[in-house]
């Protein structure tokens, strides 16, 4: 085999390797897509998996911990973590909007919410905090809502807001199972989760965190070596 032979051999194994990671990538991807925005409780998860997520399998069990699938990687909420500071939606309007609003924030702080059958809104249980956000649904109910066509996907294929199709009807609110959308009391523009992070870098405790894609498959791809 000349060299030419070698290096044309080699840049075919390269690019194997590439479209293998990239397949197993997706695979993981597609997986966590199916409980993306549940609760992970049933679920068995490996210790490479507990490790990369900063969480244990009785908070799992105890329904504490839920994953959202994003483009840039997996968003994990530990409840047991979050202490109810409110940082996340704070940081959320600083870096989007200018300013520091819980109301209008993309990602809510939700209180005594249930989680496992345990906890109700009205029960006698200690408060519970639950981070939660849009869940990217593939369905929009909030894009099918609305009457002007204002919500799209852009290239990452993240639901996004069209600020000048938007008339602050709040339709869109109204029809999303979670009323994830908030509609701007000083702009009546509505607006919701565009995956930018700022929540993440906001928490002081942990309870969000968002892990790239390459290392949840390399975590997941750990109990089967």
């Amino acid at each position: 085999m000349n060299g030419v032979e070698k290096m044309s051999e080699k840049m075919s194994e390269q690019i194997e390797e590439k479209i293998s990671k990239a397949l197993d990538t997706e695979m993981t991807r597609r997986q966590f897509m199916k409980i993306s925005g549940k609760g992970l409780m049933g679920l068995t998860v490996s210790a490479s998996l507990l490790s990369l997520f900063g969480c244990t399998q009785q908070q799992i069990d105890n329904g504490e911990v839920a994953t959202w699938a994003m483009p840039q990687g997996l968003l994990v909420v530990n409840a047991a973590k979050c202490v109810g500071c409110q940082r996340c939606e704070i940081n959320c309007t600083l870096v989007n909007d200018g300013v520091a609003s819980t109301y209008i924030s993309r990602v809510k702080v939700q209180r005594n919410i249930t989680l496992n059958g345990e906890h109700g809104l009205y029960g006698n249980k200690d408060w519970v905090y639950f981070p939660d956000t849009c869940r990217q649904c593939k369905d929009p109910a909030c894009g099918n809502a609305c009457p002007q066509g204002a919500i799209y996907a852009n290239d990452n294929g993240i639901r996004v807001v069209d600020q000048e199709k938007c008339i602050g009807c709040g339709a869109c609110v109204q029809a999303c199972p979670w009323h994830m959308p908030t509609v701007n009391p000083e702009t009546h523009k509505s607006s919701k989760c565009i995956a930018c992070g700022a929540c993440v870098q906001g928490c002081p405790a942990g309870a969000l965190s968002i892990i790239p894609w390459d290392e949840v498959t390399a975590a997941a791809q750990e109990v089967h070596k």
